[in-house]
């Protein structure tokens, strides 16, 4: 009997939670389709980087890296308009300056188009609601509604399955899954300001640097 090929769309940042996912999608024995979106983000040379470093470690043979203008025209985040300044005080209430108005929403729609064409019947994102920034768009609620629309929106045969399996993580328990599926931590980003060494004082690298401390682990890459 010939053995079925399971294809997963796997959304990966060059983050430490969207690698992970991507490597236990592939433990789980799916073919790794990945994607990477560059959107006028900050960090976007070196996130680009750590992606292409990471598809050799995955030893991936199809991926997409889209291109999309879209952020920067609309501005509204610390991340993508150069003008709104990444906040360095770890005090910050509500939704933060850095996220990105519905972009988990635009990559979620662009990797169902993928995952169609492609006949993946998994889209996996590294998305984590409990210890995250408090982005809406990282909530397990919003990503299953978002499914059952992928799911009325395409063809009656295409059934899709968003996998979040980090979602109820907290960040010291991404580092030890991390390392339990030998994930090269040292290929991932996290830094929301700086693409040379990472400043250690913005959220993203606050939540990273506290997780590996809590796993009581040495995070190996660089930090000012």
């Amino acid at each position: 009997m010939k053995s079925i090929n399971k294809k997963a769309v796997c959304i990966m940042s060059g983050g430490m939670d969207s690698t992970l996912a991507a490597y236990m999608m592939q433990k789980e024995g799916y073919e790794i389709i990945a994607v990477h979106f560059n959107y006028d983000q900050r960090t976007q040379t070196k996130e680009l980087w750590c992606f292409k470093e990471l598809l050799e470690k995955l030893k991936v043979k199809k991926h997409y890296i889209l291109d999309l203008n879209f952020f920067k025209s609309l501005g509204a985040s610390a991340l993508t308009d150069k003008n709104i300044e990444v906040p360095t005080n770890g005090i910050e209430e509500g939704v933060p300056i850095t996220y990105v108005p519905f972009r988990n929403g635009i990559f979620l729609s662009m990797a169902a188009a993928i995952a169609e064409k492609e006949g993946a019947s998994v889209i996996a994102i590294g998305v984590v609601e409990e210890d995250s920034s408090g982005y809406p768009d990282c909530r397990e609620n919003y990503i299953k509604a978002m499914q059952n629309a992928i799911n009325l929106g395409t063809k009656d045969e295409t059934d899709i399955t968003i996998e979040m399996p980090l979602v109820h993580l907290k960040k010291s328990q991404i580092v030890t899954k991390a390392l339990e599926y030998n994930v090269p931590l040292d290929l991932t980003w996290s830094c929301y300001k700086s693409e040379d060494k990472a400043c250690g004082i913005c959220d993203s690298c606050r939540l990273r640097l506290n997780g590996f401390n809590i796993a009581g682990v040495k995070d190996p890459i660089e930090y000012v």
